[in-house]
């Protein structure tokens, strides 16, 4: 037994190694795009700790938010709290709406 690691690509054959190399740049991609929306969603968040909101509107953006990153964890992933997230936000976008029609 030896404790050198055996180079697997080596012994792959060449649409082996053509499906590792794609899996490899695929999460290495992935991985960018995840640091690259974590880097907007903290500067996002700055933006919305600045300052308290000066409308309803601006209060509502705020809240649909906060509800999508909360649909996001596990615990939002209920079905019956993605049911009442859905109708939340909708209901906000429709206040949204109205209040851009009225102004």
């Amino acid at each position: 037994m030896t404790d050198k690691p055996v180079d697997l690509d080596t012994r792959r054959s060449a649409e082996g190694r053509m499906a590792t190399d794609f899996r490899r740049f695929a999460l290495k991609d992935f991985e960018a795009d995840q640091r690259a929306l974590r880097q907007r969603q903290e500067e996002l968040e700055v933006q919305l700790l600045a300052e308290p909101a000066t409308s309803w509107h601006e209060a509502a953006l705020k809240a649909q938010y906060l509800i999508r990153r909360y649909a996001e964890t596990a615990e939002g992933s209920d079905a019956r709290r993605q049911q009442l997230i859905e109708r939340a936000l909708g209901d906000l976008a429709r206040l949204i709406e109205e209040d851009g029609a009225e102004q």
